[in-house]
């Protein structure tokens, strides 16, 4: 379902009961991608009850790696989980392929890091699921040049995709006789743990293109507006008006709103002339949106 709100207004409608009642019609992440994807348990899935936190310990001992294996379990990941349910862009799967989700999990949580679920990564945050993270790289819709902001870079896993996906052929631009990345990435991270650890994870696997910053992500990144795409990945209760204000004309926004500690709605959000065309695309369960833009500690 879409509908149309002047951009100035975007924030005080949605808070003001835009996900209760103007959008009662949803689609399904596997409506989206179309009627031959396989139906999904749930868009995404939380964490199983009980699931211990985590911090992140730099001393920790790292576990041998068999990268063969690895690297197996990832394309049967890609198959089976994330191409079977739907999404069919070739550049997307060919980044998910590429990128070792193994090296984004904390050891403790090495076993389970090409399992389709959530895992912790210390601080109260996840890394989430592949399927969404393909699934909302995919609702991006990116095209070759284009410069996308994360809010949330967490481990640095969705950073990661959306870099190999500018590095694919059909991304590359040439630029007096180089191949430039063709997706420009910046990513904003409020813990500062995570935002040092994801930078050293992303420097380690040679993602030097992202641009990393430690700080509150409600405010966007203003210095490189505008975007022409931005994704949330975690849930406030409306749209943060400084993303909006950073968007250009035809730019879009993919983000979680909802209550935390329950499901949320994801939405897709264009700039079409000045106004904003939202679409709901389904339910899913991310972690809260924190920091003193959102108002929440």
């Amino acid at each position: 379902m879409h509908q149309l709100w002047p951009k100035r207004s975007m924030s005080r409608l949605i808070f003001a009961g835009l996900l209760l009642s103007a959008c009662r019609e949803t689609l399904s992440p596997t409506q989206i991608a179309g009627s031959d994807a396989a139906p999904a348990d749930s868009p995404t899935t939380p964490l199983p009850p009980h699931t211990p936190e985590v911090e992140l310990d730099s001393t920790e001992a790292q576990p041998e790696i068999d990268e063969e294996e690895r690297l197996d379990e990832r394309l049967e990941m890609v198959r089976s989980t994330i191409g079977a349910r739907g999404v069919t862009d070739a550049d997307i799967l060919e980044a998910m392929r590429r990128v070792p989700r193994h090296r984004f999990v904390p050891p403790s949580y090495l076993d389970q890091a090409y399992e389709d679920h959530p895992l912790p990564i210390g601080y109260g945050q996840t890394i989430s699921q592949p399927y969404i993270v393909a699934w909302m790289t995919e609702l991006l819709a990116l095209q070759p040049g284009e410069k996308v902001l994360e809010i949330g870079t967490g481990s640095g896993y969705q950073a990661a995709v959306l870099a190999e996906l500018g590095r694919q052929p059909s991304f590359r631009r040439p630029s007096s006789g180089e191949s430039l990345p063709g997706i420009e990435v910046y990513t904003i991270e409020i813990v500062p743990e995570l935002a040092e650890r994801a930078i050293q994870t992303l420097t380690e696997l040679g993602y030097s293109e992202v641009e990393c910053l430690e700080g509150d992500g409600y405010y966007g990144w203003a210095e490189h507006a505008p975007f022409d795409a931005i994704i949330v990945t975690a849930a406030p209760d409306h749209v943060p008006q400084p993303l909006v204000q950073q968007i250009n004309e035809g730019g879009r926004l993919v983000i979680p709103i909802g209550p935390p500690g329950g499901y949320q709605s994801l939405w897709r959000f264009r700039l079409e002339d000045g106004e904003l065309v939202a679409e709901n695309v389904g339910a899913v369960v991310f972690v809260p949106f924190t920091g003193p833009g959102i108002g929440r500690p």
